[in-house]
């Protein structure tokens, strides 16, 4: 494995030591496209429908690395994107609640020159993409979440079930100031690295694997961009602009949805993940992969790409 260093501005070169911007090199290429007022990486490989991959916490693009070729393999120009704020995407001081990041995705499909796409998301990038289907249906075509519920749901379990708030205690102390900055990047990050590991299954990722996203985490301003989202779901939820944030969110998905789900994830209770088929008035599916954790597209990746491919090609797929 190589990683190669970026060198332009905040998400840029960090100097000596650790290498900033990690891209990994492979069967794909690597490019920045704008959108919505930033600059956004993307790793990207094959031709045919667009199928935009969207990575969750404390990830970048690279959680997507085999499902790049599988999906290219099938026959899709699969791109996988560095939210903004971490990876070799812009890190800027503000933007971070979720209608400016849903606004980020559905700006670089337009970049890419697709008039929509098959949106893939896991865990936070999850949450982005039930979004970007309310808020812009038109730019998506199908709809496929891992790990993550509705944020409708996400809100109701955080609020009134004491042990999805307790598995989500990490995200209450995202609430701190500068703590889980420094907690994060910490020893280099190896808090990161706890957290891969205690949220998998019992196929744990290899120290390789974990290691790059430790290394990922050490990128200035990385720490503080990664919680930042997590703050404003938490803080606004009492506030004018969350509350009406929760409103819009009733808002119906009205395009084919893949919901996807590991057995044992100890973050997000499989309960209130399978309930978010409410929410949608299209075809929905729920998959189930039993033994496997809160990373199933990493832990079993061809059981997840195959999962993921079938339901994209399924030119009628039922509920």
């Amino acid at each position: 494995m190589n990683l190669t260093v970026g060198s332009r501005g905040p998400s840029g070169s960090s100097g000596r030591g650790r290498p900033s911007v990690p891209r990994v090199e492979g069967p794909w290429t690597h490019r920045d496209v704008a959108a919505n007022g930033a600059r956004f990486h993307i790793a990207e490989l094959g031709d045919g429908p667009l199928v935009l991959l969207l990575h969750g916490f404390p990830q970048f693009w690279w959680t997507w690395r085999h499902q790049l070729t599988a999906l290219a393999d099938a026959g899709f120009r699969a791109v996988a994107m560095d939210l903004r704020g971490v990876g070799g995407s812009d890190r800027t001081p503000r933007g971070y609640d979720p209608p400016n990041l849903a606004l980020d995705i559905t700006g670089v499909i337009r970049s890419l020159g697709e008039p929509d796409a098959a949106l893939v998301g896991h865990d936070l990038g999850g949450y982005l993409a039930w979004t970007a289907a309310a808020m812009r249906p038109k730019l998506v075509r199908r709809l496929a979440v891992s790990s993550m519920p509705h944020p409708r749901r996400w809100r109701a379990a955080m609020l009134t079930d004491l042990r999805q708030s307790k598995s989500g205690g990490y995200i209450w102390g995202f609430q701190r100031p500068w703590i889980p900055e420094r907690r994060l990047t910490a020893d280099d990050s190896a808090l990161v690295g706890e957290l891969v590991q205690q949220w998998s299954g019992p196929s744990l990722p290899d120290e390789e694997s974990v290691d790059v996203y430790r290394r990922a985490m050490q990128i200035p301003s990385t720490a503080h961009c990664a919680v930042e989202p997590y703050r404003w779901m938490v803080r606004s939820m009492v506030r004018p602009d969350g509350i009406q944030f929760n409103r819009r969110m009733k808002r119906p998905v009205r395009v084919p949805t893949l919901q996807m789900h590991g057995s044992l994830d100890p973050a997000i209770a499989t309960r209130y993940v399978a309930g978010s088929g409410e929410y949608v008035e299209a075809p929905y599916r729920w998959r189930l992969f039993d033994g496997l954790g809160h990373f199933p597209q990493e832990e079993d990746p061809a059981a997840f790409s195959a999962e993921l491919i079938n339901w994209l090609k399924d030119p009628e797929p039922d509920r």
